[in-house]
């Protein structure tokens, strides 16, 4: 029964938004930043695996999940597995709202960081005469200032979600996905000409083992390459069963879920070309290995090292970082807008989009305050576990990615896949049939994925997300 929430325009238009909430700061911000401290080539090597084997079949079932109930995520999962399909929709609740804490202060510093080249641009301020240590060590101590931009980049959000699936995300990733791709594709053929930019290609594509030399070494690069994966394809976080329900029983979630892994992935390689070998070109290997900060110290630093050009690069590679983390962010709060709005349509209520969003985003700029003003740590605030010696850096976003990307989103995974072993693999084909072709070699794979390689995957992925974590710190 088609849903009377309102559907996707077009399947491009649905497209453009999946694959724009997958293709955010999980791919520029992340993944160059772990690729690089994970040895670069090896990472690349477990990523693709996770992605087909893990990534392709967890997909494809919350698509269906999400179309065949036509709610949200919770009712979705309540749906199909009962009393566990409560907890995974509380897991799928509580990941993107702990996301946006951290995701919205990151967008802002992008915003403010578009400004600073755009005011280096027309000579108000000269950008290039500090490094980029000592404009983003600024930027995290401006209490004020990341506040604000934060409610900004929050308002940006705001008003492109009032406006519905249709006339507001559709819209707005239809035009803005060719943009933010095109944007990428200049900033990287700028990187790769760079001097000493080889270096970079060496380290993401040259054949390197070392690091599976070791047990601890291969738990290492499988937890963060399956973190990644599942921020990066925006996995456990109850965005693709949210946008799955808006999705009409016409479409092939097969051939859906495919192009959103496979654009997803592509975008995610160019990020690693757009900053890694512009951060060896820069300052060789330890500016790649530069941690979370890579991104606003070391890119920085490459733009006031292109002179005239600099403020030109920045304000294209800055601006389409806001770009993508505008269209992941609207994805995120849209589950959280979902979930609402069905609710109180469950009640026989008639519940007004407007006024939800607004008080969605008002939850999340309350939260997304806390980890502004925390400045990256930088300013001395209360954190959780900041003094019990174990690994954690002590910052507000850390502890709020451990929480969501390191323990929510793989054991909601972890647990989505063991309930389907229950529900049982027909049930998913059944929805995915109403849409294409789903049998033979593909089901037997599909099945293969979910009985096996999904709960292995995730066990091994939440076991070294946790080991990270509680590991004294060296």
């Amino acid at each position: 029964m088609e849903n009377n929430r309102g559907q996707w325009g077009s399947n491009l238009g649905f497209l453009m938004a999946t694959v724009g909430a997958a293709v955010g700061l999980g791919n520029i911000w992340g993944f160059p930043n772990k690729m690089g401290s994970s040895g670069g080539f090896p990472f690349l090597v477990i990523y693709l695996i996770l992605a087909v084997l893990v990534g392709f079949p967890i997909m494809l079932t919350e698509l269906a999940i999400g179309r065949k109930s036509g709610k949200s995520v919770l009712v979705s999962y309540q749906n199909v597995a009962g009393g566990t399909g409560a907890l995974l929709g509380f897991l799928a609740i509580i990941s993107p709202l702990l996301i946006l804490s951290f995701y919205t202060v990151l967008g802002a510093y992008c915003i403010q960081y578009v400004c600073l080249n755009f005011a280096e641009l027309i000579g108000i301020f000269s950008l290039s005469s500090v490094t980029g240590a000592d404009s983003f060590t600024a930027m995290l101590l401006n209490q004020p200032l990341a506040i604000l931009s934060t409610l900004a980049f929050v308002a940006i959000c705001f008003v492109i979600i009032r406006g519905g699936i249709k006339d507001g995300i559709e819209k707005f990733n239809k035009v803005g996905m060719p943009a933010l791709f095109i944007m990428l594709l200049i900033v990287i053929l700028r990187a790769v000409t760079l001097p000493g930019a080889m270096e970079g290609l060496e380290f993401m594509f040259a054949p390197n083992w070392e690091p599976f030399t070791t047990m601890s070494g291969f738990l290492k690069v499988l937890s963060a390459a399956g973190g990644q994966m599942f921020f990066s394809l925006s996995l456990a976080m109850g965005i693709t069963v949210t946008y799955g329900s808006y999705l009409s029983k016409k479409e092939s979630l097969v051939k859906n879920s495919a192009i959103i892994i496979v654009s997803d992935t592509i975008v995610a390689v160019m990020a690693g070309l757009a900053v890694l070998p512009a951060a060896f070109a820069l300052g060789g290997e330890d500016a790649a290995l530069g941690g979370p900060k890579l991104l606003f110290i070391t890119m920085q630093d490459v733009f006031n090292s292109m002179g005239a050009f600099g403020p030109i690069f920045g304000i294209l590679f800055f601006l389409f970082v806001t770009l993508a983390a505008i269209t992941s962010a609207i994805a995120l709060v849209e589950v959280l807008v979902t979930f609402i709005l069905d609710h109180q349509a469950a009640k026989g209520k008639s519940p007004k989009r407007g006024k939800i969003v607004a008080l969605v985003c008002l939850i999340v700029m309350v939260e997304a305050a806390l980890v502004a003003a925390d400045g990256l740590g930088s300013n001395g605030l209360w954190i959780p576990f900041q003094s019990n010696g174990l690994n954690f850096s002590g910052s507000w976003l850390d502890f709020m990615d451990f929480i969501s990307e390191g323990i929510a989103m793989p054991l909601g995974a972890l647990i989505m896949s063991i309930a389907v072993w229950f529900i049982k693999p027909k049930t998913i084909q059944d929805e995915v049939l109403q849409g294409g072709r789903f049998s033979g070699g593909l089901y037997n794979f599909y099945q293969f994925c979910i009985y096996v390689a999904c709960p292995i995957g995730m066990a091994f992925i939440l076991y070294g997300q946790i080991a990270t974590f509680i590991s004294p710190r060296g």
